[in-house]
Order: structure tokens, then C-alpha cells, then sequence
């Protein structure tokens, strides 16, 4: 019998250690998995790399990552949020690395991770710096930037409904990174606001097939 559901936090987060490249859902605390992402705070592994749409803020989720000094490096569209200073300071320090990455092409390299596809051109950055050190080519005239897919060891995102298999729903917003995110990762780990029973979820209105999902814990409401 497929059963993905895990009792605890600590159990979800099993295997996750030094030197994990972690994807973590989330625009601005919409979707994203605080409750996994304190509990990894508390399992303490070091030296991650954390891809994500932001480096947290006012001192809450991804931020406390950074401020503890489990973070070494950051693939984020906006590393600087209003009432959080963990980021700069460190960046600042050289203590932290950042890999800056415009928010379309963010999503669209996740994705094509999980597509297995191995690159694609984009006009996004020409002219910039963010164009340094990658390939480009003219195509119809216009030049693009050669961009690659993002694959992670593990993705922590929230979910709304989830069932057994792993099968999951989304709240409004919440949805963001989340679909691309577990396509992308190797392991990844669902909190699921509320546990449904097969069937419980319409084929239809399934967004990520449990096929993506590795682990399941329940975290009754979550924070916001």
C-alpha cells in the first residue's frame, strides 16, 4: 500500500544534510512551508543552498536560515526584504553567496529541471550584468542568454489538501513555485494543511500528481 504520509516534522525532513541544495516554495509568505522551514532551522545541516523567490524577511522562515549561518549560498529573484537584515549583513561579510536570477527565469529554469530539459534561450538579462559569463546567440536577430535548469536534492512546499499517494492541491496564491518546485527536486516534502482520503481530491482539480511527492505531514492550518 502507497502511503507518503510521515508522522512528524523531524521525520519529513529525514535525510537532509550538510551541503543539500533545497528548494523552498513561497512569494512572500504565500506558500511558503514555515513550519518544514523551522524545523529544518532546528535540525541544524549546514552549508545549504537555498533556491527560493526571496531570502526571507522580518525575521521569520528562510531569514532565520540565514541568520543561524546554515546558509552558504542563495538562488533568489529579491534577496533584500523590508525588516530583515540577516541577508545583507552576511552577503556584505562575503559569509554568503548569492546567485541572482530574474523572477520569470527563475521559474522557468525550475521548470525546466523538472521537464529535463536542458537548457533554453531567453532575452532577459542581455545587456546586463547578470548576462556575464553566459552563452548567448542571435536568433532572428535578436541576441538571447543560453539559461539553465535548476535541480535540487530536495523541495519543502505548502500544500492545501494532500492525500495518501501524495496528491496534491493548492490555496489560491499559495500554488506559486510550489507545482514547479516538486518536479524539479529529487525528495520532495509536502506540509499539507488537511488530509483527505482517496478520492477525496477530483483527478481534476489534482495539481502536482503524487508521482512528484516523496513525503507528506500534516501541519493543521500553518502559519501565514
Amino acid at each position: 500500500m502507497i502511503n507518503k504520509i510521515v508522522p512528524t516534522l523531524e521525520s519529513a525532513l529525514d535525510g537532509i544534510g550538510d551541503g543539500s541544495v533545497i528548494m523552498i516554495s513561497g512569494f512572500g509568505g504565500a506558500g511558503l512551508p514555515f513550519e518544514l522551514v523551522n524545523g529544518l532551522l532546528e535540525r541544524g545541516s549546514r552549508e545549504l543552498t537555498i533556491v527560493s523567490n526571496n531570502a526571507g524577511s522580518q525575521g521569520k522562515g528562510i531569514s532565520n536560515l540565514v541568520l543561524a549561518g546554515l546558509v552558504s549560498k542563495v538562488v533568489c529573484s529579491f534577496p533584500r526584504q523590508p525588516g530583515s537584515n540577516a541577508f545583507d549583513d552576511l552577503y556584505r561579510a562575503g559569509k554568503l553567496a548569492l546567485e541572482l536570477v530574474p523572477q520569470g527565469t527563475l521559474a522557468e529554469r525550475i521548470r525546466a529541471a523538472g521537464a529535463g530539459i536542458a537548457g533554453f534561450y531567453t532575452p532577459t538579462g542581455v545587456g546586463t550584468e547578470l548576462a556575464q559569463g553566459k552563452e548567448s546567440k542571435l536568433i532572428n536577430g535578436e541576441e538571447f542568454l543560453l539559461e539553465l535548469p535548476i535541480h535540487a536534492d530536495f523541495a519543502l512546499i505548502k500544500a492545501d489538501l494532500a492525500d495518501r499517494w501524495g496528491n496534491l492541491t493548492y490555496r489560491r496564491s499559495g500554488r506559486n513555485f510550489g507545482p514547479l518546485m516538486a518536479a524539479a527536486a529529487r525528495c520532495t516534502i509536502a506540509q499539507a494543511s488537511q488530509l483527505v482520503e482517496l478520492g477525496g481530491i477530483d483527478p481534476e482539480a489534482v495539481i502536482t500528481p503524487g508521482i512528484y511527492v516523496q513525503r507528506v505531514v500534516h501541519v493543521a492550518g500553518g502559519t501565514a
